[in-house]
């Protein structure tokens, strides 16, 4: 398999997503606050660090897209050549659509996904779109931009995530409804229509026993169900939306606010990954309790 990674003494590009990181994961060496974080990025553009003036704080999903779910501290590829990666919390420049004075920020020891207040302190990881490579990361739908204080601001001139539109275009129309599917056309994926497949909360094991059942039973003409992994569910998510954070016109039917991934925590091989939906969080669930629903996927 090709490389995944091209670096040097001071940048890593991604050959994956497109995207250059600088290769120091801790360049500003503290934790600092959100607003901060974009302070320090125009600081990198002012010295044109690495020769380039066009560093910004990563979105959301350009920050996921450096996460492994096998493996942790750091939470990484295994033939990452970053260096002085934290394993703890780096901001990302997406704001929390429900609570705006939050943003989002991704546990790079074992690749939570969730909000904090935008006073609190972070680590920063700057990235730059490569000039050269073809980029893969699709955008994150956020389309305002918010202060510190969570106060509506203008976006132009700043380098947040809904001021740059970092990323691929959704395609449009994004979803084609079917009888019992609809297929996502950014992503190939097919979802079953209704979202809630067992008509309540199960345990992991049990949603995994009724996803089996319904392709013994060709459940809706299928034989080739799943359960979703965590980035297959994460890719769902619209940052710009909450309760539920999804696209408008996504076509589902019954959606619940908490499901189930087929993807296990190596933190803690009893838990497993789970799509918070009310605000697109990504974190874990106990496997055994019967907490979260699941939304059955093929292709």
């Amino acid at each position: 398999m090709p490389a995944r990674f091209e670096y040097d003494s001071l940048v890593v590009s991604d050959l994956r997503t497109g995207l250059m990181w600088s290769r120091d994961a801790a360049p500003a060496e503290f934790p600092l606050a959100w607003g901060e974080a974009f302070d320090f990025a125009a600081s990198l553009n002012a010295r044109k660090f690495a020769g380039y003036a066009d560093w910004r704080l990563p979105n959301r999903r350009e920050l996921f897209s450096l996460v492994s779910h096998s493996r942790i501290n750091p939470a990484l590829p295994a033939d990452h050549p970053f260096e002085n990666v934290f394993p703890g919390y780096y901001w990302s420049a997406s704001t929390c659509a429900r609570l705006p004075d939050q943003a989002w920020y991704v546990h790079m020891g074992g690749a939570r996904v969730y909000r904090g207040m935008k006073y609190a302190s972070y680590m920063v990881w700057p990235v730059r779109t490569h000039a050269i490579k073809q980029g893969t990361v699709f955008q994150t739908g956020q389309k305002h931009c918010f202060d510190q204080a969570g106060r509506p601001e203008q976006c132009g001139g700043t380098i947040q995530g809904a001021s740059v539109h970092a990323g691929k275009p959704w395609p449009s129309p994004r979803f084609e409804a079917h009888t019992d599917t609809v297929t996502d056309h950014m992503t190939g994926l097919a979802w079953m229509r209704k979202t809630d497949a067992a008509g309540r909360p199960v345990s992991w094991q049990e949603g995994c026993d009724f996803i089996d059942s319904m392709n013994r039973n060709t459940a809706c003409g299928f034989t080739d169900w799943r359960l979703p992994g965590i980035r297959e569910l994460e890719s769902l998510v619209d940052l710009g939306a909450h309760s539920p954070a999804l696209p408008g016109g996504n076509l589902f039917e019954d959606i619940r606010d908490f499901y189930w991934s087929s993807t296990t925590s190596r933190y803690e091989t009893r838990y497993a990954w789970a799509l918070y939906l009310k605000d697109g969080s990504v974190g874990v669930g106990f496997k055994p309790l019967s907490e979260f629903f699941i939304w059955p996927v093929r292709g």
